[in-house]
Protein backbone atom coordinates (compact mmCIF):
# COMPACT_ATOMS: atom_id res chain seq x y z
CA UNK A 1 0.00 0.00 0.00
CA UNK A 2 2.67 2.35 0.74
CA UNK A 3 4.16 2.03 -2.98
CA UNK A 4 0.74 2.10 -4.61
CA UNK A 5 0.25 5.74 -2.93
CA UNK A 6 3.50 7.57 -4.10
CA UNK A 7 2.62 6.03 -7.66
CA UNK A 8 -0.84 7.18 -7.83
CA UNK A 9 0.16 10.83 -6.35
CA UNK A 10 2.60 11.02 -9.14
CA UNK A 11 -0.14 9.62 -11.88
CA UNK A 12 -2.49 12.31 -10.75
CA UNK A 13 0.29 15.09 -10.74
CA UNK A 14 1.69 13.80 -14.09
CA UNK A 15 -2.34 13.81 -15.52
CA UNK A 16 -2.57 17.57 -13.55
CA UNK A 17 0.27 19.10 -15.07
CA UNK A 18 -0.35 17.39 -18.70
CA UNK A 19 -4.20 19.08 -18.29
CA UNK A 20 -3.01 22.21 -17.28
CA UNK A 21 -0.04 22.29 -19.89
CA UNK A 22 -3.16 21.65 -22.87
CA UNK A 23 -5.12 24.22 -21.43
CA UNK A 24 -2.24 26.47 -21.50
CA UNK A 25 -1.63 25.59 -25.00
CA UNK A 26 -4.99 26.10 -25.94
CA UNK A 27 -4.96 29.53 -24.37
CA UNK A 28 -2.09 30.53 -26.10
CA UNK A 29 -3.66 29.33 -29.57
CA UNK A 30 -6.87 31.77 -28.55
CA UNK A 31 -4.52 34.54 -27.72
CA UNK A 32 -2.59 34.17 -31.01
CA UNK A 33 -6.02 34.38 -32.72
CA UNK A 34 -7.04 37.31 -31.09
CA UNK A 35 -4.28 39.09 -31.46
CA UNK A 36 -4.31 38.86 -35.61
CA UNK A 37 -7.56 39.94 -35.65
CA UNK A 38 -6.36 42.96 -33.57
CA UNK A 39 -3.69 43.76 -35.73
CA UNK A 40 -5.94 43.81 -38.96
CA UNK A 41 -8.10 46.34 -37.26
CA UNK A 42 -11.55 46.89 -38.30
CA UNK A 43 -10.49 45.73 -42.01
CA UNK A 44 -10.06 42.48 -40.74
CA UNK A 45 -13.78 41.63 -39.72
CA UNK A 46 -15.39 39.47 -41.94
CA UNK A 47 -19.08 40.50 -42.67
CA UNK A 48 -20.69 39.27 -46.25
CA UNK A 49 -24.30 40.35 -44.75
CA UNK A 50 -24.05 44.08 -43.92
CA UNK A 51 -24.08 46.55 -46.51
CA UNK A 52 -20.72 47.34 -47.82
CA UNK A 53 -18.67 50.39 -46.43
CA UNK A 54 -16.16 53.08 -48.29
CA UNK A 55 -13.79 50.65 -48.90
CA UNK A 56 -15.29 47.89 -49.75
CA UNK A 57 -17.41 49.70 -52.38
CA UNK A 58 -13.98 51.62 -53.66
CA UNK A 59 -12.42 48.19 -53.71
CA UNK A 60 -15.43 46.63 -56.00
CA UNK A 61 -15.47 49.42 -58.41
CA UNK A 62 -13.35 48.96 -61.70
CA UNK A 63 -12.98 53.13 -61.94
CA UNK A 64 -11.13 53.68 -58.34
CA UNK A 65 -8.14 51.07 -58.47
CA UNK A 66 -5.65 53.88 -57.55
CA UNK A 67 -7.46 54.99 -55.22
CA UNK A 68 -7.65 51.81 -53.31
CA UNK A 69 -3.84 51.34 -54.09
CA UNK A 70 -3.10 55.13 -52.26
CA UNK A 71 -5.27 54.04 -49.76
CA UNK A 72 -3.72 50.64 -48.97
CA UNK A 73 -0.19 52.29 -49.35
CA UNK A 74 -1.02 55.49 -46.68
CA UNK A 75 -2.13 52.89 -44.25
CA UNK A 76 -5.94 54.26 -44.20
CA UNK A 77 -8.00 50.92 -44.90
CA UNK A 78 -8.86 50.25 -41.37
CA UNK A 79 -9.88 53.97 -40.43
CA UNK A 80 -12.33 54.09 -43.48
CA UNK A 81 -13.67 50.66 -42.81
CA UNK A 82 -14.28 52.63 -38.96
CA UNK A 83 -18.36 53.42 -38.12
CA UNK A 84 -17.42 57.26 -39.61
CA UNK A 85 -19.60 58.55 -40.85
CA UNK A 86 -17.76 59.56 -43.74
CA UNK A 87 -18.21 61.64 -46.66
CA UNK A 88 -15.56 60.92 -49.41
CA UNK A 89 -14.61 62.46 -52.53
CA UNK A 90 -13.64 59.89 -54.84
CA UNK A 91 -11.67 60.23 -58.04
CA UNK A 92 -11.31 57.94 -60.87
CA UNK A 93 -8.71 56.35 -61.98
CA UNK A 94 -9.01 58.50 -64.84
CA UNK A 95 -8.85 61.43 -62.53
CA UNK A 96 -5.58 60.26 -61.21
CA UNK A 97 -4.09 60.15 -64.99
CA UNK A 98 -4.58 63.67 -65.48
CA UNK A 99 -2.14 64.54 -62.66
CA UNK A 100 1.20 65.11 -64.31
CA UNK A 101 3.73 62.22 -65.58
CA UNK A 102 4.80 60.37 -62.35
CA UNK A 103 2.77 62.17 -59.74
CA UNK A 104 1.01 58.65 -58.51
CA UNK A 105 4.13 56.80 -58.94
CA UNK A 106 5.96 59.48 -56.34
CA UNK A 107 2.98 59.56 -54.08
CA UNK A 108 3.15 55.97 -53.85
CA UNK A 109 6.73 55.60 -52.68
CA UNK A 110 7.39 55.17 -48.22
CA UNK A 111 8.97 58.41 -48.15
CA UNK A 112 6.33 60.47 -49.86
CA UNK A 113 3.66 58.45 -47.08
CA UNK A 114 3.13 61.68 -45.10
CA UNK A 115 1.89 63.77 -48.62
CA UNK A 116 0.00 61.20 -49.92
CA UNK A 117 -2.02 61.10 -46.40
CA UNK A 118 -2.74 64.31 -46.58
CA UNK A 119 -4.11 64.27 -50.18
CA UNK A 120 -6.10 61.26 -48.97
CA UNK A 121 -7.65 62.88 -46.19
CA UNK A 122 -8.13 66.22 -47.99
CA UNK A 123 -11.44 64.05 -50.25
CA UNK A 124 -12.55 62.89 -46.67
CA UNK A 125 -15.33 64.92 -44.36
CA UNK A 126 -16.47 63.90 -41.63
CA UNK A 127 -19.80 63.36 -41.05
CA UNK A 128 -22.72 61.94 -43.99
CA UNK A 129 -23.45 64.92 -46.63
CA UNK A 130 -25.60 63.50 -49.45
CA UNK A 131 -25.54 65.76 -52.98
CA UNK A 132 -29.08 67.10 -52.27
CA UNK A 133 -27.45 68.70 -49.30
CA UNK A 134 -25.05 70.94 -50.72
CA UNK A 135 -24.79 74.65 -51.32
CA UNK A 136 -22.89 76.90 -53.70
CA UNK A 137 -20.36 78.52 -51.56
CA UNK A 138 -20.79 76.01 -49.18
CA UNK A 139 -17.02 75.57 -47.66
CA UNK A 140 -16.00 71.77 -45.81
CA UNK A 141 -13.58 71.19 -42.92
CA UNK A 142 -11.69 68.32 -44.59
CA UNK A 143 -10.11 65.45 -41.92
CA UNK A 144 -6.52 66.66 -43.04
CA UNK A 145 -7.46 70.55 -41.54
CA UNK A 146 -8.21 72.09 -44.98
CA UNK A 147 -11.02 73.31 -46.89
CA UNK A 148 -13.19 72.67 -49.76
CA UNK A 149 -16.28 74.45 -51.52
CA UNK A 150 -18.83 73.17 -53.10
CA UNK A 151 -20.52 74.50 -56.08
CA UNK A 152 -24.08 74.10 -57.04
CA UNK A 153 -25.41 75.26 -60.24
CA UNK A 154 -28.36 73.79 -62.48
CA UNK A 155 -28.52 70.78 -60.93
CA UNK A 156 -25.04 70.03 -60.77
CA UNK A 157 -22.51 69.67 -58.09
CA UNK A 158 -18.76 70.16 -57.73
CA UNK A 159 -16.33 70.52 -54.86
CA UNK A 160 -13.45 73.16 -55.48
CA UNK A 161 -14.41 72.60 -59.45
CA UNK A 162 -14.26 68.70 -59.71
CA UNK A 163 -18.05 67.28 -60.83
CA UNK A 164 -19.37 65.25 -59.07
CA UNK A 165 -20.77 62.58 -61.27
CA UNK A 166 -22.38 60.00 -58.90
CA UNK A 167 -22.96 59.07 -55.25
CA UNK A 168 -22.95 55.83 -53.57
CA UNK A 169 -24.41 55.19 -50.35
CA UNK A 170 -22.38 52.76 -47.72
CA UNK A 171 -22.67 51.66 -44.51
CA UNK A 172 -20.53 53.96 -42.57
CA UNK A 173 -21.24 56.88 -45.10
CA UNK A 174 -21.52 57.97 -49.01
CA UNK A 175 -19.15 58.34 -51.77
CA UNK A 176 -19.19 60.96 -53.83
CA UNK A 177 -17.20 60.02 -57.35
CA UNK A 178 -15.62 63.02 -58.51
CA UNK A 179 -13.40 63.67 -62.05
CA UNK A 180 -10.57 65.60 -60.46
CA UNK A 181 -8.12 64.93 -57.72
CA UNK A 182 -8.61 67.70 -55.17
CA UNK A 183 -5.25 68.90 -53.93
CA UNK A 184 -4.67 70.85 -50.75
CA UNK A 185 -3.52 73.85 -50.99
Amino acid sequence: MKRILPMAFMIATGAALAACNSTEEQTTAQEVQQEATAAAGQSGVQDDESQKNVVQVAASSPDHTTLVTAVKTAGLVDVLTNAGPFTVFAPTDEAFEQLPAGTVDGLLKPEKRSDLRNILQYHVYVGVLNADRFEDGQSLGQVNGGRVTMGVKDGKVTVNGANIVASIPTSNGVIHVIDKVLLPQ
